[in-house]
């Protein structure tokens, strides 16, 4: 019973101040989502619904989430088994590098791919010059661009995430696969893989929690012409001052990305643990 007091107090600090932070204001939005002139309504996710353009926001915000996802898993991994495996002192440097424009706001380094990705920037301008593209080619308010900025902004989330996991793994484990004839990426798919998931769920759900609720590099690398949900919300309710339709595209895009990272995270939960 003691432990029991003890254990309840040590959570105490930390309950309240999630309460305070999300509970309460998840509250307060889904109430302001359903509450109109004549009190209980549906009225605003009607309208978010009878509207095509709304869902096709959605559906890019859903779509970009989850290939920014795969992208940071594809490039993550390897990153994170190399970390992982090297001396100590290399592995020292490359999280500083990992972490080191974490260290730098978000803003400035969209802006520092604008500059790049812009028409007369490097990138699009030595696409250019390969031949790829014609003289007007650029990647700024493209969904390539969006991707590039959320992928650089959301890689260290991912690799870190891995390499907590598999800096735990026996190497022993990969040598036994190798005496047994397994190739090297036949052990890194037989072996390493399957027991870094537990690593690339909590990455996985790190990076697109983040992206689909993102809209600072969205907004500035995508533009006005594609727009993602969080920033039709921000749109709402710093512009036109419709607080009940943002909130129930708030509550939408709360509910969809649960409706996807639920049964994932039980899927990972169930498989490992």
């Amino acid at each position: 019973m003691t432990d029991r007091r003890e254990t309840w107090l040590l959570l105490a600090p930390g309950l309240l101040l999630l309460a305070l932070g999300f509970l309460l204001p998840i509250a307060r939005m889904l109430a302001l989502s359903v509450d109109g002139p004549d009190g209980f309504t549906l009225s605003a996710f009607a309208r978010f619904f009878q509207d095509g353009y709304y869902p096709s926001i959605l559906w890019r915000t859903v779509w970009l989430a989850s290939i920014i996802t795969a992208i940071c898993a594809v490039i993550g991994f390897p990153m994170a088994y190399i970390m992982a495996r090297c001396n100590p002192t290399l592995r020292l440097w490359l999280v500083m590098l990992v972490i080191l424009p974490l260290m730098t706001s978000v803003v400035i380094r969209t802006f520092g791919w604008m500059v790049l990705l812009s028409r007369s920037g490097l990138v699009s301008r030595t696409i250019r010059d390969m031949g790829f593209g014609g003289r007007s080619f650029q990647l700024m308010q493209t969904e390539t661009a969006i991707v590039i900025g959320m992928v650089q902004v959301l890689l260290p989330f991912m690799v870190l995430s891995l390499m907590g996991v598999i800096g735990r793994l026996d190497p022993r484990l990969e040598e036994a696969a190798r005496t047994m004839g397994c190739t090297f990426l036949g052990t890194m798919r037989s072996v390493v893989l399957p027991l870094a998931v537990p690593g690339l769920v909590a990455g996985s759900l790190l990076v697109f929690t983040l992206a689909a609720s993102s809209f600072v590099t969205p907004s500035l690398l995508g533009g006005a012409r594609l727009e993602v949900l969080a920033g039709a919300v921000y749109k709402n309710v710093t512009q036109t001052l419709d607080w009940n339709f943002a909130a129930a595209q708030a509550t939408i895009l709360f509910a969809g990305i649960a409706l996807i990272l639920v049964p994932y995270l039980r899927l990972g939960g169930n498989r490992h643990g």
